[in-house]
């Protein structure tokens, strides 16, 4: 399965598609969705939903997961943030695709062993789970995300079919 994570935010937001089979995972390739300070809300919104999409064209994942928004002490950029991730949201839930949301405690937990872990850390770990990703700080922390989904939803299709669902 295709999978594709996403670390929302509003100047950069990081994207990484992995490949999913069993307790395989493989790299597929990762990136960063910039927008310029200079335009308006609106405008960045915009171009971060644009820019995804070509992402999701390009790669045509079958399911994303997207990082949850920690709350910030400056109430105007959570705000921000927030939108941002709405847009990360719908992007890949217009296309029909099963989107996932993870928190970041959790997304650390799953890669690290450590819900605090740093960014160091975690790129560390997103390099030496998937050879060949770039790692730039938000692509790794957007593989991380795509990783724990991975292994969260082979868990989820573990328990299903225990309970008697073919899944």
């Amino acid at each position: 399965m295709r999978l594709i994570g996403l670390d929302p935010g509003l100047r950069h937001t990081g994207w990484g598609v992995i490949e999913a089979s069993g307790n395989r995972l493989s790299y597929v390739a990762d990136g960063v969705v910039h927008t310029r300070d200079k335009l308006e809300l609106a405008e960045r919104l915009g171009e971060i939903f644009r820019q995804l999409n070509a992402v999701l064209d390009r790669f045509a994942p079958e399911a994303a997961a997207v990082e949850e928004t920690f709350v910030n002490k400056n109430a105007s950029s959570t705000l921000k943030l927030g939108m941002a991730r709405g847009v990360a949201l719908l992007a890949p839930a217009e296309r029909g695709l099963p989107v996932f949301e993870y928190a970041t405690n959790l997304v650390k937990k799953s890669i690290v062993g450590v819900g605090h872990a740093d960014k160091a850390q975690v790129q560390m770990m997103v390099r030496k789970l998937l050879p060949g990703a770039r790692g730039d700080d938000d692509a790794s922390d957007a593989l991380a995300v795509a990783i724990c989904h991975a292994h969260h939803a082979a868990t989820r299709r573990v328990v299903a079919f225990a309970a008697g669902g073919a899944r």
